[in-house]
Order: structure tokens, then sequence, then C-alpha cells
């Protein structure tokens, strides 16, 4: 499932005023999940609510704040895999379209990947 180009006025940034005035970010979100089921049957308990991933995506980029870009993806893809045990992998792309800086260009983007960690127990043998 992939989530595009999600829209957010986030307080990120290196530099203060980032922090103080805030501007526009992208987030885009690339999630591997089995979803064969939720297509099997049209069941959303097989699935995952994309509106409730926005929300949790909004939260963090409106309510929290991070220096680094990296920080910031890091801490969407580990707030999403903690929060839903359907996503197996998830790419994570955050974009600042303006940095601040006296060059021009697209913008400046990160983009993460980070797969569930399956805990193993371990037998003593």
């Amino acid at each position: 499932m992939k989530m595009d180009r999600m829209s957010f006025f986030g307080k990120h940034g290196v530099f203060e005023e980032e922090r103080k005035l805030g501007q526009r970010w992208y987030v885009d979100l690339d999630m591997q999940m089995g979803l064969q089921e939720a297509g099997l049957y049209d069941d959303l308990d097989q699935s995952i609510n994309y509106a409730l991933i926005h929300e949790t995506v909004r939260v963090i980029m409106e309510q929290e704040s991070y220096l680094l870009v990296e920080a910031l993806a890091e801490r969407i893809a580990s707030v999403l895999l903690d929060s839903y045990a359907r996503i197996e992998e998830i790419t994570v792309r955050v974009t600042k379209p303006n940095p601040p800086f006296d060059i021009r260009f697209e913008g400046v983007t990160m983009e993460i990947v980070r797969a569930r960690v399956e805990e193993v127990e371990r037998g003593e043998g």
C-alpha cells in the first residue's frame, strides 16, 4: 500500500527560525503487508485503515519537532511499525521542498527502509 505526497505544516529543521516559523513538508509511504485476505473478503479488518495511518503521521509532523529530516523519517517508520502489526516493511520518504539555502533545487528528500524485527527465542541446547 502506498500513500503519496501527504502534505503537512511542520516545525522541523536545524535552524531555530525553521522550528519557530514552520514550513510545508511532504511524506510518502510504501508499506509492505499481506492484503490478500482483505481483497478476497472485502474486509477492512484484514487491511489497514489509511485514514488512521494519515492521522498518525499528521500528529508526528505537526505536533513534534526534529532537527534532522533523518530523525523525522525514523520516528515515522518506528511509530508505524510499532502501531500497526500488519506492516512488514515500510519505506518512508520525507521531503522538505524549501530548504533554507540560497540554491535552486526541488528540495531535500530523506528515504529510509525499515522492516519489522521479529524477536527470536533461542533455545539453550
